[in-house]
Formats: structure tokens, sequence, C-alpha cells
């Protein structure tokens, strides 16, 4: 089976974390994002991925590579400019097989594929669009169908009075080659908004299903699906590298203080004598944790420096960052990629410092 995968888009939304690196390969938990994905598609008897892509192409190819690390082959293709989903899809038509997956690159999942392609051969369709159930639709796409599962109608931004279903499009699609026939050459196109409507009553059916979804676009999503990774809400290979004790700490990491889990403690790591880290907190490699500070709730990346008595609590410190001592990061805050914070800060409230801001000591107290 191939899959198509939509790694175009900026991740303007998550910054500063994709400031200096595609959101794709963000490092989430012990991985980059995309190979969650990978490795879920791979479960689901896929071999080949076509990505297509936009933004920091040349990052994307240095971490991901040709796909063997994952059993896969993994080719590229980039946009001379932004096309849209579709027209992405209609530049990258002499690589498509007869029948493929595409698939928002964004998004966490473990939703059964094999099943929607199951269905999608049963009913001989030429599009099948993944389901998914959410609190609040309102926000979303609506897809309405019938009882037999084929796509009727399509709602954008419903109203109160609109909303008689909490289904929306999980953004996984199989699809058969000749609707790309469907899309225009050399310009920028929608296929949710062009290409879907056009299928309504031809072969258009929905695979609604209750799994574990969440579309990683902000950093309150990005924590979220931090803590569900950790917890096993998703499923993945995580869980089990945590086992029964729900801790994973690195041969080499140097841990004199605690550990509470669930918690990943990456390699080369030093926490110092009287220090916390955990519950619902991943260190990367390289990171030190100064004496007495607490980090709860938290992402530290790669080479990250933690002053003493700092106290970190539902906040994300980007590859390289410093934090002073006696700091306080909290409330969702987010240091991108270099950041330096002063001794005696305090920031929280979602603030984001982009990458490679310095902020002397007591310069903010938010």
């Amino acid at each position: 089976m191939q899959a198509v995968i939509l790694v175009g888009g900026e991740g303007t939304r998550l910054r500063p974390l994709t400031s200096t690196v595609p959101k794709p390969v963000v490092p989430l938990v012990d991985r980059p994002l995309m190979g969650y994905m990978l490795e879920w598609l791979k479960g689901h008897g896929v071999e080949d991925v076509v990505m297509l892509m936009g933004y920091l192409a040349t990052a994307l190819r240095e971490v991901l590579g040709d796909g063997s690390q994952y059993g896969l082959r993994i080719r590229y293709i980039e946009e001379p400019e932004p096309r849209g989903t579709g027209g992405a899809l209609k530049f990258a038509e002499s690589l498509l097989d007869e029948r493929f997956l595409m698939l928002n690159g964004d998004v966490l999942s473990d939703m059964d594929l094999s099943r929607q392609i199951e269905q999608h051969e049963r009913t001989g369709a030429r599009g099948t669009l993944a389901l998914v159930p959410v609190e609040d639709p309102s926000a979303f796409g609506l897809v309405r169908t019938t009882e037999d599962r084929a796509v009727t109608e399509f709602v954008e931004k419903p109203s109160p009075d609109q909303i008689d279903t909490n289904l929306i499009s999980a953004g996984a699609y199989v699809l058969e080659r000749d609707v790309v026939d469907l899309i225009e050459p050399d310009r920028n196109v929608s296929i949710e908004r062009e290409i879907w409507p056009q299928l309504v009553g031809h072969g258009l059916f929905a695979f609604p299903h209750e799994a574990y979804w969440l579309d990683i676009g902000t950093p309150e999503r990005y924590l979220e699906a931090t803590y569900d990774l950790l917890e096993g809400t998703c499923r993945s290979s995580v869980i089990e590298r945590l086992g029964d004790t729900f801790t994973a700490v690195a041969p080499d990491a140097e841990v004199a203080g605690r550990v509470v889990p669930p918690v990943v403690v990456g390699s080369g790591a030093r926490v110092a004598a009287g220090a916390q880290v955990g519950s619902l907190t991943v260190l990367g490699d390289g990171v030190t944790v100064g004496e007495g500070a607490t980090i709860e709730r938290s992402v530290v990346m790669e080479g990250a420096e933690i002053g003493a008595g700092c106290m970190l609590r539902g906040c994300v410190v980007a590859a390289g960052s410093r934090v002073g001592a006696g700091s306080h990061i909290t409330g969702g805050a987010v240091l991108g990629e270099g950041v330096t914070v002063g001794e005696d800060n305090v920031l929280t409230r979602g603030v984001r410092v982009f990458p490679h801001v310095t902020i002397p000591d007591g310069g903010i107290r938010f």
C-alpha cells in the first residue's frame, strides 16, 4: 500500500517550535512527530511513502532520510509554490499508485487504517474519508452521511442549529487514482472544498471510527499529545519503552534527584540532587537540571540547561535553551530554540519566546 503525506505547511500556530524546525520533525517524546505516523502506517501494510513538501524541505529530508529506519521507502516531492492540498497531490501524480492513502502530516492517531481500506474495497468507493467524533464540532467541518456511509454533504464551521452530528474529517483518505483527474493542474486547489463536493453521489464514502485522534497544531495540543503518549492514551511503542514502571531513563543518564512516572529521561541527561523530574515530563538528550529544580508536565528538549531552584510546569523548552536559577516557566509558556532566560524571571500565561532571544536577570515577571 502507498501513502501520500501532506507536509507542506509552515506550522505557524506551533511557533516558536516550528520557527527553525519543520513541524513533522519537531521532537515528540522520543522521536520526530512524523515517526509516529510512519510507525502507524507501517503497521497497516504501507511500504511506500510520498512526502509532499514545502517549508524547510531540506531539514525534513535530513531527519527522515530514505525511510529505511522505519522499514519504508520515502520519496520527496517539493512544490514550486504552495498549491493547496489538491494541487500538491496533482503535482505528485506521476508517482501515484492506482489506490493510495492520503494523510495530513500533523495528526497523531491510532485509527484502524486496515479496516478503512477494507471498507473502501467492499463498497467500491472512489474515495473513503475517515471520520472521528469530537466534543465540540463547531470549529470543524461536519460530514453528513447516509446509513450505508455514503457522504451526502459537508458543512463548514456550522452554526449551533446546524450541528446534527459530531463527526469530522480525520484527514485520512483512501483514494482511487482517477480522483486526481478531477484536479486542474498548475493551480492552488483545495481537495476538501473543491474535489470532495464533486464526488458526493459519485463514490464518496465515510469511515466513522472511534479512535484516538489529535491535530497537533498548537503548543497546548503538543503538550496534550505528549501526555497521551506517556500515559498510553494513544497506542504507540512509547508505552512499551516505558514498561510497567512508566519510566524510561537512558542508561548513561545521571540522576541524583527524583523522577516521578510517567517520565522519559534522554541519553546523557543530568538531574542534580534535590531536583524532581515528572510526572508527565520528557527530558531530551543532554539536558541538565540544577539542584532543587522541579519540572512537571513539561518537555525540555536536547541540550537545554535548567538552573538550580527553577520551577517548570506545563511548558515547553526547545533545544539549546538556558533557564537561569530561580526562574519559573509555567502556564503553557514556550521557549524557542537557543533562548536564554536569566535568573529570577517568571514566564507564564502561554507566553512564547522566539529563538535566540535573551531575557536578562529579573527582566520579566509576567
